[in-house]
């Protein structure tokens, strides 16, 4: 039977109460440092490899794409501030995130989902312990620490990548990409972008929390519960990047 508006506006309500219900258990103790640097931990090892691969051919494709355009116009010195510019405030963010999203958020999905399956959940609340402090709090703080940190990875990959493509394939001065790298992007934009990877981290990891937490059923329901995880993480992560792109751009004055 397909979701009705009511559904899905119960899904949404229960969304955001889960993520008011963390935001508050982080100022409530104990916090659960060892779940945390378990949860880093692996997501950072599933996510770093496909991060890493993921950025040069994006990165390829960003640097081709406008160095064709530069050397059309004659202004090919200026390959360095496009790819500073694109590296790290789009490309950065969304191919941390994607593959955060996409391997990490699945992941945190299925285990939480076979969790409430197995009434684990179930039995936490029994002997009175709260499901989102002791779960849901470390894994969305250990996918916000995730996508920060490998997006700053992201970024020294798309540039230096950039620099190489432009310099031995498209013969673009090495003194002027170095020194364009500069003129479009500063301190302001590099915040932005950490900004834009630990929110994007962030709402992956409540999407996963929370359809993990509301699986209902048996092991079939865990799969869908995955599947939905991927195609929500990715909307909300579109529309985030739209209003953090329109809010950076007022704000850095570019």
């Amino acid at each position: 039977m397909g979701s009705t508006p009511r559904d899905a506006a119960h899904a949404l309500g229960s969304f955001y109460s889960l993520s008011l219900d963390t935001l508050t258990g982080l100022f409530r103790g104990p916090f659960q440092w060892r779940e945390f640097t378990s949860q880093f931990w692996f997501v950072a090892r599933v996510s770093l490899v496909p991060t890493i691969l993921m950025s040069i051919p994006f990165t390829v494709l960003v640097v081709f794409t406008l160095n064709s355009l530069l050397v059309e116009i004659g202004a090919s010195d200026m390959s360095g501030a496009g790819a500073g510019l694109g590296a790290v405030t789009q490309i950065g963010p969304l191919v941390t995130v994607l593959v955060v999203a996409g391997a990490g958020a699945t992941a945190i999905a299925a285990d939480l989902g076979s969790r409430t399956i197995r009434e684990e959940i179930a039995a936490l609340e029994v002997l009175g312990i709260d499901p989102v402090a002791r779960l849901v709090v470390p894994r969305a703080l250990a996918s916000t620490a995730v996508a920060a940190t490998l997006n700053g990875a992201v970024c020294a990959i798309g540039l230096t990548g950039g620099f190489f493509f432009s310099v031995l394939l498209q013969n673009v001065d090495p003194g002027a990409y170095a020194a364009g790298v500069t003129l479009l992007v500063g301190p302001g934009e590099l915040l932005l972008s950490e900004i834009k990877a630990a929110v994007f981290g962030l709402l992956a990891g409540l999407i996963a929390c929370h359809r993990g937490l509301s699986v209902s059923g048996g092991p079939k329901s865990v799969g869908e519960a995955v599947n939905e995880t991927v195609v929500f993480a990715f909307v909300a992560l579109f529309l985030a990047n739209m209003l953090l792109t329109s809010i950076g751009i007022v704000v850095t004055d570019r």
